[in-house]
Order: structure tokens, then C-alpha cells, then sequence
């Protein structure tokens, strides 16, 4: 069994996934538009959203196009968090609140979630 990883040192996929869930989220899209949309079923894409499930880079391009993202898109929002953009995310429990634009102006949502605590450097 793998260690635990460090609120520091987030899985890739926890993080894309965040990013993923939080676009839906802010187009007030359910999953199974999106699954449908993307051409992958709506369990694998609720497990790729949650960073259970490891998404190929096809399966990352199609479902960042039907939220009408570009993949760098995805990629700059989840660098940003990986970079530490936000003191906490907090996926388990939902929003927690707008960070401000001063904060990520490069980011167009600033509503994220994730499994992780990630502090600012």
C-alpha cells in the first residue's frame, strides 16, 4: 500500500480532478451531461473527478472540451493549485468561499475544492 501522501505533495489526479469538478460545478452542469458530452461514463468520470481514477490524456482533452476548456486551461488552473494559488482547498465539504482576485487573477473560477490542504509559499 502506498504512503500517505502530504497535504504538501497532492496526487496529479486529485488535484485535475478538483479542477474538473469545480468547472462543472461553477456551469451548474451535472455529470451525466458532461459524462455524455465527453463520451465516458458517468462512474468514470465521478471517480476521475473525486482523483480516484488516473485519466489518460485523451480522456483529460475530451472532458476539458466538453466543459468548453482548453487542456492548457485545465492544466494552468491545476498548476495554480499545485503552486500553491490558495492557502486551503477543501473538497471534501464543498466551497469553501471566493478567493479574491488578487489572490489568482490569472484564473477565470476561483471556486476550488480539493482533498488536500495546499499552503501558500
Amino acid at each position: 500500500m502506498p504512503e500517505q501522501r502530504s497535504a504538501l505533495d497532492p496526487l496529479w489526479r486529485t488535484v485535475v480532478g478538483a479542477v474538473l469538478r469545480d468547472e462543472r460545478h461553477r456551469q451548474g452542469r451535472t455529470l451525466q451531461h458532461v459524462a455524455d458530452a465527453a463520451g465516458v461514463s458517468v462512474p468514470y468520470l465521478s471517480e476521475v473527478e473525486r482523483g480516484r481514477k488516473e485519466a489518460s490524456s485523451e480522456i483529460l482533452a475530451a472532458v476539458a472540451g466538453a466543459l468548453e476548456l482548453r487542456l492548457v486551461d485545465l492544466l494552468g488552473r491545476a498548476h495554480a493549485l499545485l503552486a500553491g494559488a490558495f492557502r486551503t482547498l477543501d473538497l471534501t465539504a464543498g466551497p469553501v468561499g471566493r478567493v479574491g482576485p488578487a489572490a489568482a487573477p490569472h484564473l477565470p473560477s476561483n471556486d476550488y475544492r480539493a482533498s488536500v490542504t495546499l499552503l501558500a509559499a
